[in-house]
């Protein structure tokens, strides 16, 4: 069993509004990767744990206080995407997944279990910081309960409700299950009935990081949004293609 490379003090003016640190674990089994990856968050503020075996990983994910999670694909004692599967469930965090390969099906199969996003090695450090700030703002402002609702708390389309107030997802009245990128997606559409939105005016708005994006993100998650809320996903009556010009929500 390997244990956790030991934590090093990162600056100290990075806070969140519980004047926290985020606490970021990295799954990495490449410890030269995974110290590049330690110092240039550090240097930004976050706190890091180091697990460079995937069984051991899992067990600090399930266990630890983090934050997000960057997560690479090949790994002793148990892969990357067996780990997202079996956590996702379990926690709503982001998972940011590293990978060496670049097929296309790797990474349509990462985001299919439930990673939120992928980055390709070789990757510039700075790259790696914008897309955890990212990740980490967007989740905030999702879960975050300001008291100021810009819009109604519950949303009825008959078989599907979002409640917004609780942030959560009804399908004929039993509750589904979904990663805060995949409520944040529906919640987005679902606010702007009958307006098509392109894929990258999708990515834009829910990741915003298209100077990083692949729109291969957008049409997993819009599958994976099918498979849980449309009676029919191969027909759907909500989340509807408008060939050519990207998606749109019918009530």
């Amino acid at each position: 069993m390997k244990a956790a490379l030991p934590l090093r003090s990162g600056c100290l003016w990075y806070k969140t509004m519980q004047n926290k640190k985020h606490r970021i674990l990295i799954i990495e089994d490449d410890k030269e990767i995974a110290v590049i990856e330690r110092d240039f968050l550090e240097i930004n503020g976050f706190d890091v744990v180091i697990e460079t075996n995937g069984t051991e990983g899992e067990k600090l994910a399930l266990s630890g206080d983090f934050s997000l999670i960057i997560l690479d694909l090949m790994l002793p004692g148990k892969d990357g995407m067996t780990i997202c599967r079996e956590i996702r469930d379990k926690i709503d965090i982001p998972i940011l997944m590293v990978t060496a390969r670049v097929e296309d099906n790797e990474k349509i199969r990462g985001l299919g279990f439930g990673a939120d996003d992928y980055i390709v090695k070789p990757f510039s450090p700075t790259e790696l910081v914008a897309r955890v700030k990212s990740h980490l703002a967007r989740y905030e402002r999702l879960t975050r309960n300001s008291g100021r609702q810009k819009a109604p708390d519950e949303m009825d389309f008959g078989r599907l409700r979002i409640n917004n107030e609780t942030l959560r997802v009804y399908v004929d009245e039993a509750e589904i299950t979904l990663t805060h990128k995949e409520y944040e997606l529906l919640y987005f559409l679902a606010s702007n009935p009958e307006i098509v939105f392109s894929k990258e005016q999708i990515y834009d708005k829910i990741w915003g990081e298209d100077m990083y994006g692949d729109l291969k993100t957008v049409t997993v998650h819009i599958s994976r949004l099918r498979e849980k809320i449309e009676k029919d996903p191969a027909n759907p009556l909500h989340l509807q293609t408008i060939w050519g010009a990207g998606y749109r929500f019918l009530p």
